[in-house]
């Protein structure tokens, strides 16, 4: 099957090249395009969430012997969720390849956080059932990267650790306050600032409010640990 010069460059992003270049061209296929001969990435999206949570679950189990689940599920949750799959999505440059609808392109679906974490799960299984279990996994190892050992700090949920910070102080619950809203509607980026009663503040944007507040409790925590220790 002959491939366009665009997917053949997407598979050196990627790191594999297909022997079934049609299941990476239905994986990168969105339902608002799709067709009865043009299948979209939907089953494949299923699967490979299964592959990557098993890839994920298996390193964790590996990198920390001594963790109980309790631990390693907040950690498991931070490798696999949305948002941390579109941003190596974003990485490979996957929303450059995706094939969609002539609404869905012009409303910026190319950007869009949930059709690029959708399209890597589906990118996923599709390397799965091109190659096997194996290839799979050392590809989502390799893309993943540093975030496998870093995600100890990213499971932090800086937003329960400040509260529990202000509590043991007295004080009251942190107070969110949304500065900013800037760009389209298809791509907004949100400016959080929290506040403690105490007075300590700090800001960060997103391009979501959750993970802009995620940002700014997590900066003001480093800010309080520096000066409080």
């Amino acid at each position: 099957m002959k491939i366009s010069a665009d997917i053949q460059a997407f598979q050196t992003r990627l790191g594999h090249e297909f022997s079934q270049p049609e299941l990476l061209l239905r994986a990168l296929t969105h339902s608002s395009i799709s067709s009865p001969t043009r299948p979209d990435n939907q089953r494949l999206e299923f699967l490979g969430d299964r592959v990557l949570g098993l890839t994920m679950a298996e390193a964790l189990f590996e990198a920390d012997k001594t963790a109980s689940e309790g631990q390693l599920a907040p950690r498991f949750n931070a490798l696999v969720r949305k948002e941390t799959c579109a941003d190596v999505a974003r990485q490979i440059d996957l929303g450059a390849v995706l094939k969609l609808g002539r609404s869905e392109m012009m409303s910026g679906g190319r950007r869009k956080e949930a059709l690029l974490a959708d399209a890597m799960e589906a990118v996923i299984a599709a390397v799965y059932r091109d190659a096997g279990f194996d290839v799979a996994k050392a590809l989502v190892r390799r893309l993943w990267g540093k975030r496998i050992d870093r995600v100890e700090d990213d499971a932090r949920d800086a937003k329960t650790a400040l509260q529990e910070w202000a509590q043991a102080r007295g004080q009251k619950p942190p107070k969110y306050v949304e500065v900013s809203r800037k760009g389209p509607d298809h791509a907004p980026v949100f400016t959080i600032e929290v506040t403690l009663e105490s007075g300590e503040t700090e800001r960060s944007e997103a391009p979501s409010k959750r993970q802009a507040e995620q940002a700014a409790a997590k900066a003001l925590l480093q800010k309080l640990e520096a000066a409080h220790g």
